[in-house]
Formats: structure tokens, C-alpha cells, sequence
């Protein structure tokens, strides 16, 4: 990945994010504040609207910008979060122009260690880690692969720990006082993750990409 496609791979996050805004807030209205749509919607927006008149060639600065963006324009508990991943991602981009699928793979893992330290929170634990650690997993084992088929491996996972949280009970946040009650439930912040790498398969995907 080069600097100049941080915004065409975000756009398309962003089209998804929004697509989905309603069906988000619906969800955090079960046993959150309800403002989950909305909030991300701010996020990726400032993320969008940050690297539209950006020059930056760092890839690295360019994500602790998009970090700083991103933080500002989402003040919520999963703003933050998403936040501390990309501040994450720019820490093992620093210097760089560019970086193969192998380098983002692992630049994203990386991410999600700041997440996980930060959060205090781990995979099986109803959260967006349900579905960016698998996202995470089937991205590194298939970036031999290209492109294409690295992103779209993991909007695969991403749909599959997604969808896996309905099994699990909510440990943190104000979902955590539903207890018992949550099991069922799709986890919000976890649709959000799916959202995310079918945002970055379509991009990947589209009409005229190269891997």
C-alpha cells in the first residue's frame, strides 16, 4: 500500500459505515448508548475528510493523523479504541511509503496489541477484537496471496467472529450490566469490525485494482 490509496481504502470503509449507520445505532440501543452509528460515521468521516487534503507520504504520520482525526470526531469508548489501533499501525509504519501486504498485515496486528493493552480486553470476550483478531489472522495468511485475496480472506473471518458473538456474554463496558441478557445479541462493535474489511474488500476489489 501507498500513502496516495489510504483515502480510496477509507471512502470505501467509510460507504460502508455509513450504509450501515441506522442498523448500528439499532443494535447499540440494546444494551448501549445508542449513538454507535452515528459516532462512527463521525469517525471515518474525519478520517475521510483529514486525507482528502493531505500530502503526507508517511505512512506512518499519515495513520497517527488519521488517528488524531479519528479521536476527536468519535469522543466514545469505541472511538478511542479504534483510535489506539491506528496510533498502533502508525508506530510499525513510521518511515514508511510504502508497505506490502505482509508489512499491513502485520502493521494491523500490531494494532490490535495497542487495543488489546489499552482495552485490557482479549478475543471471546464480546467485543470489535471478535471480529478483528480473526480479520487480523486470515489477513497475515493470506497476503502471500495479493491483495484481493488477503482482504477478502479476512472480511471472511471478520463475518465469521462477527456473527460468533452472539454466543458470548458481554464483560465490558455498560453492555456488561446486560449480563446473561446479552447472550444472543449481535455485539456492535464487532459489526463494525466486519464493516470495516467489507469496506476494504470492495475497495480492494473493484474495477481496474491491482494487487
Amino acid at each position: 500500500m501507498k500513502t496516495q490509496e489510504l483515502k480510496p481504502a477509507m471512502d470505501a470503509v467509510r460507504a460502508k459505515i455509513d450504509e450501515n449507520k441506522d442498523y448500528l445505532t439499532e443494535l447499540d440501543q440494546q444494551s448501549g448508548d445508542g449513538d454507535l452509528g452515528v459516532s462512527m460515521s463521525s469517525g471515518f468521516g474525519a478520517v475521510c475528510a483529514f486525507l482528502a487534503g493531505s500530502s503526507e507520504t508517511d505512512l506512518g504520520r499519515a495513520f497517527m493523523k488519521c488517528s488524531g482525526a479519528f479521536n476527536e470526531a468519535a469522543p466514545s469508548t469505541l472511538g478511542t479504541i479504534l483510535s489506539v489501533g491506528l496510533m498502533g499501525m502508525a508506530k510499525a509504519l513510521k518511515g514508511k511509503p510504502e508497505a506490502s501486504e505482509a508489512e499491513m498485515a502485520a502493521a494491523f496486528s500490531a494494532g490490535l496489541d495497542q487495543i488489546m493493552e489499552r482495552a485490557k480486553s482479549k478475543p471471546g470476550d464480546k467485543t470489535i477484537l471478535d471480529s478483528l483478531c480473526p480479520a487480523a489472522a486470515a489477513w497475515k495468511a493470506a497476503s502471500g496471496g495479493g491483495r484481493g485475496a488477503a482482504l477478502a480472506a479476512a472480511a471472511e473471518a471478520a463475518r465469521s467472529g462477527s456473527e460468533a458473538t452472539r454466543g458470548m456474554k458481554s464483560v465490558h463496558g455498560r453492555a456488561a450490566y446486560y449480563g446473561e441478557k446479552s447472550v444472543g445479541l449481535l455485539d456492535g462493535g464487532a459489526v463494525v469490525g466486519r464493516l470495516v474489511f467489507e469496506g476494504l474488500d470492495a475497495w480492494a476489489s473493484g474495477p481496474g485494482r491491482e494487487d
